[in-house]
């Protein structure tokens, strides 16, 4: 099918006394066939639905395993069973010009069963095929010649390059338009375009007029160091920006000239000088505005992004002689798109509940999983914010052998920047004796101490490098003996220590503080007041409205206090959300009949300073 294109539809009319052909017949099944595949293509997309790993089995052959896809034009690709294959049985071997080639999977049907035609001519083959077999057929391509799809993301992202050599290329992205007052990730997306066994690691600035970094400045520092990566993959970083609320329809952003350096295996590597990125400023919601982009796009664009009747399903690295070949490596392709299915939802959602509950509390920033409902005093949060834990991988690829070093990914504590400590320790399972069970522990340290007491604990000895400027930590691995499989799991816990500045918290704040503008207020019963604040010597923050006792009326998220039925003297704490050391107090003095005028304030309140700021 070289034409893509399905529509417009065109089905039989039946009338009385019409006369059917085969084509009539033929048109029948088009009809339908077409509509399939044209609904398939709109609600699914072009990719893997299920299964289609491929694995190498020897040197010369690969398993392919059972699955299904659906191609460029709808239709349903389906592997019923495993299958083996040697490289050079497959289609397209023979051509093939480079060491770096991708395995892809596509379409084919195959007429079948043959039987007498009752109706032939002399000029006629006395037999014709009966049916239509819809299957599959492999086929090999060299990487560099598989066609690039049309990238839907580029409607909606903008993206500029921060630098690129033969080894990386680096890129940061963010939406071409974004709505204000809201909050928007920029990504900072590094490639690796080949084997070569490099260390990179950059930093650059970026001026941001239209946008509040967290620190409300309008510059954002973006950068990664001494990561490693496998070909073709990709390493990602998120930071994140608020909107700012203002009348302009653009803006830009932009990276400072002379901000960026990059270094690859501490080689300086010429990075972008500068670059301006232009983003549009929408005064709707994000649901509103993701909505906006992605209804835009037309059944032109569709199609384009639709080209193309192979899935790649592996890339394979190849090493030929004049004879022969060997197969190095298989890997999955950076191009491999997992359609999402209704029914796969309902059990990714099963499985996703295994981990959704706090996973974020609990993994990267520390704290324990509460009852929803229970709200966390600003004391407990900045406790639980100083410890985290998870786990980690150290992936050691095959033939590890001893004396090899491995390295994890660099990993995100979660606790910021800053003086933390982190250890990672061994998981082990043995048999408990005296409960007979299976015991899980956690080693930290040396776990040979303990080889007495059971079987040989340990495979490598590590050690931990922390990345106090970019809140992360990177693992090594140097393995003490041969080992047959492919990562080594670890758990980490992190302690976060207060810096010195951090200590003596009072002094970093004393000249900032805030205070009610209208620290008292005389009202009566179910009257609302709103509380504004001044802000001294510090800028215009997000505010947090507490009620010190219960049963002392209402007060909402912006300040509007609501006074219950009942006399009496209620206090107000208000704080800043992200500094919660700076806050002050108001009172409102609650009377059933306040008709009487110039009413006093309480002595006993007259003794409060109501304009403090620091607890």
């Amino acid at each position: 099918m070289g034409n893509g294109q399905l529509y417009p539809f065109e089905r039989n009319r039946y009338y009385p006394g019409k006369m059917l052909t085969s084509a009539d017949f033929q048109a029948e099944q088009n009809y339908f066939i077409d509509k399939g595949r044209f609904m398939n293509s709109l609600m699914y997309g072009r990719g893997v639905v299920c299964g289609l790993g491929v694995f190498s089995l020897d040197d010369l052959s690969v398993l392919v395993e059972s699955g299904v896809a659906i191609d460029g034009s709808g239709r349903e690709i389906v592997v019923d069973t495993s299958i083996v294959k040697k490289l050079s049985a497959i289609d397209g071997f023979d051509s093939l010009r480079s060491d770096e080639v991708s395995l892809c999977v596509r379409f084919k049907e195959q007429q079948v069963h043959t039987v007498y035609a009752v109706t032939h001519k002399e000029s006629d083959k006395d037999y014709e095929y009966n049916r239509v077999s819809e299957g599959y057929e492999l086929y090999l391509i060299d990487k560099e010649d598989v066609a690039d799809s049309y990238d839907f993301y580029a409607e909606f992202l903008v993206r500029e390059t921060l630098f690129r050599s033969e080894h990386f290329v680096a890129e940061v992205v963010m939406p071409s338009s974004v709505s204000q007052g809201r909050n928007v990730r920029v990504m900072l997306e590094v490639r690796k375009l080949d084997a070569a066994d490099v260390r990179l690691s950059l930093r650059g600035v970026l001026e941001i007029p239209g946008f509040f970094a967290p620190d409300n400045s309008h510059e954002l520092e973006i950068g990664i160091e001494d990561i490693r990566l496998e070909q073709d993959k990709v390493f990602r970083r998120d930071y994140w920006m608020r909107t700012e609320e203002t009348a302009a329809i653009e803006t830009d952003v932009i990276l400072r000239s002379g901000s960026a350096a990059v270094f690859e295996n501490d080689t300086a590597v010429q990075p972008a000088a500068s670059f301006a990125m232009k983003v549009r400023l929408a005064s709707i919601s994000p649901l509103e505005l993701v909505a906006r982009e992605t209804g835009r796009m037309n059944l032109e664009m569709r199609d384009i992004g639709a080209s193309g009747d192979g899935i790649c399903i592996a890339d394979i690295t190849l090493v030929r002689t004049d004879s022969a070949y060997v197969i190095e490596n298989v890997r999955e392709p950076v191009s491999k798109h997992y359609i999402t299915t209704p029914a796969q939802e309902i059990l990714r959602n099963d499985f996703l509940s295994f981990y959704e509950k706090d996973v974020e509390i609990q993994e990267k920033r520390g704290s324990f999983a509460r009852e929803e409902g229970v709200k966390k005093s600003a004391q407990e949060v900045d406790l639980t914010s100083n410890y985290a834990t998870g786990t980690l991988e150290v992936p050691l690829g095959r033939n590890a052998r001893r004396g090899d070093i491995r390295y994890s990914g660099e990993i995100a504590h979660g606790l910021g920047k800053g003086n933390v400590y982190v250890d990672i320790g061994y998981e082990s399972i043995a048999d408990d004796a005296a409960n007979s069970v299976n015991a899980k522990s956690t080693i930290f340290g040396n776990p040979e101490l303990f080889s007495r007491q059971g079987n040989r604990l340990v495979d490598a000895e590590t050690a931990v490098k922390v990345l106090n400027d970019k809140g992360s930590f990177v693992v090594a691995a140097r393995l003490l003996r041969d080992v047959d499989y492919l990562v080594l799991t670890y758990r980490w816990v992190a302690i976060r220590f207060p810096a010195g500045n951090e200590l003596e918290i009072t002094e970093d704040y004393f000249d900032k503080s805030i205070s009610a503008e209208t620290p008292t207020v005389i009202m009566g019963t179910k009257e609302s007041h709103f509380f504004g604040v001044r802000f001294h010597n510090m800028k215009s923050c997000s505010l947090t409205y507490e009620l010190t006792a219960p049963q002392s009326g209402e007060i909402s998220s912006d300040g509007i206090y609501t006074s219950p039925s009942k006399d009496g003297v209620y206090e107000i704490r208000i704080y800043c959300t992200d500094m919660p050391v700076i806050c002050t107090y108001a009172y409102a003095i609650v009377k059933k009949d306040i008709s009487e005028q110039g009413a006093e304030i309480p002595k006993d309140l007259q003794k409060i300073d109501l304009t403090k700021g620091i607890l």
